[in-house]
């Protein structure tokens, strides 16, 4: 058997072994603690609430489970199963020339992708979030969104395949330096233009009327040196009752954006102290620190997939007859995801300590007080576990388990 092909389903079994246990411990954890509400949180979460978060993260967890069933199957399929080679076929027999022959292969084949996601999406959407009373999102709307996605991947996603599928037939042995600052750069033009340009096309954005709250919330902005193009509120209830907060944009393009289900259920002390939490991200450089770690990754990533694209058997191990830049760089794409779970606890581990980091900002200029009841407040209303097991935590929650960070945040006040 070709060594890459071992090597891929070894990793293909391992990580489907390894994600599906986190995920059984997962919902065994969860289930354990359903009958009680945990010390701390017991005067401001109900019994009810927390059973209803509960069944819905082990509600998750088993979609999540078919999810990486049909993936694990859809990835074979693709590759030892022959669905790239046909697609491959298909785009030769055209005699377009290897620039947009590449282009139409990496277009169509991430469409086709997207499309086989589509009805796990829908059951997420119409199914798990509609059977806890948190989808808003409807079939008209749902359907508005995908095809909005697949026409903003060829309007941005098609210049940029073309350029890279031209660097690499045209750049020598060192095309993967080229790729690298091409997707550094397209990086930069999506963070700058995603507030102005892409976020309008899915929501509406209005400004903040609350004359109150805006005051409130620009004395924060300024104590903070965050200048931006204005404070905004974003329909998020279009499509979910789940409320958020975030800062967006680079350079002038920055805006402060608030779910419109967030500004509904918090008290004003709250949203500064919930923005407070955002603005430390940005004042503790974790936007630019988080950028740096991909553009390195991406490059280490590259620099693999040039020793890649000279290595025959990489091609024919995995389901490719013919040799090509845009059949390496595909093939890349897929297996990439399965080398992550290396090193996906470093990265969750990292993310976790910015919130820590996040939260220190925000009490000292909000106040831990309000921080704490903001976040009781969205764990309760986006029913978000109180439990969760630590080792599945440890691989996939971006932020501390509710205990940890709460009990972070106590200890500020009795300091």
């Amino acid at each position: 058997m070709n060594a890459f092909t071992l090597l891929f389903i070894l990793l293909v079994l391992l990580e489907a072994a390894i994600r599906a246990w986190l995920a059984r411990r997962q919902a065994g954890c969860v289930a354990r603690h359903r009958a009680e509400v945990p010390a701390p949180f017991r005067d401001h979460i109900p019994l009810p609430a927390h059973q209803k978060a509960a069944d819905y993260t082990i509600a998750r967890m088993r979609l999540g489970l078919i999810d990486l069933a049909v993936g694990s199957l859809l990835l074979v399929a693709w590759t030892l199963g022959g669905g790239l080679e046909l697609l491959d076929r298909g785009w030769r027999a055209l005699e377009l020339g290897p620039v947009a022959t590449g282009t139409g292969f990496l277009l169509s084949g991430v469409l086709l992708m997207g499309l086989l996601e589509l009805p796990l999406s829908a059951w997420r959407t119409f199914g798990i979030e509609q059977r806890f009373g948190f989808n808003r999102t409807t079939p008209a709307l749902f359907l508005a969104d995908a095809l909005k996605s697949a026409l903003l991947l060829l309007l941005l996603g098609g210049p940029l395949a073309w350029l890279v599928m031209a660097i690499m037939h045209g750049a020598g042995a060192t095309w993967w330096l080229w790729v690298w600052g091409v997707w550094v750069a397209f990086n930069l033009f999506l963070a700058w233009a995603f507030p102005t340009f892409i976020a309008p096309l899915f929501n509406r954005f209005r400004p903040l009327a609350d004359e109150a709250l805006r005051r409130r919330i620009e004395a924060l902005l300024e104590r903070c040196g965050f200048a931006s193009r204005g404070i905004f509120i974003m329909d998020g209830s279009r499509r979910s009752s789940h409320g958020n907060a975030y800062f967006t944009g680079l350079g002038r393009s920055k805006r402060v954006v608030f779910f419109d289900t967030l500004i509904e259920c918090l008290e004003p002390a709250e949203v500064e102290a919930v923005l407070a939490h955002e603005l430390g991200h940005f004042r503790r450089r974790h936007v630019l620190k988080r950028m740096v770690f991909s553009s390195l990754l991406s490059l280490a990533g590259l620099a693999l997939l040039g020793w890649l694209t000279q290595q025959p058997g990489f091609y024919t191990g995995l389901g490719l007859t013919q040799p090509s830049p845009h059949a390496a760089l595909m093939l890349f794409l897929l297996v990439a995801p399965l080398l992550g779970l290396a090193i996906q606890p470093l990265a969750a581990a990292v993310m976790r300590r910015h919130e820590f980091e996040a939260d220190d900002f925000a009490a000292r200029e909000a106040g831990p007080e309000p921080l704490i009841r903001a976040l009781v407040k969205l764990y309760r209303d986006n029913a978000s576990t109180l439990t969760p097991d630590p080792l599945y935590s440890a691989f996939h929650d971006s932020h501390p388990p509710a205990p940890v960070r709460i009990a972070h945040l106590s200890s500020k006040i009795l300091g």
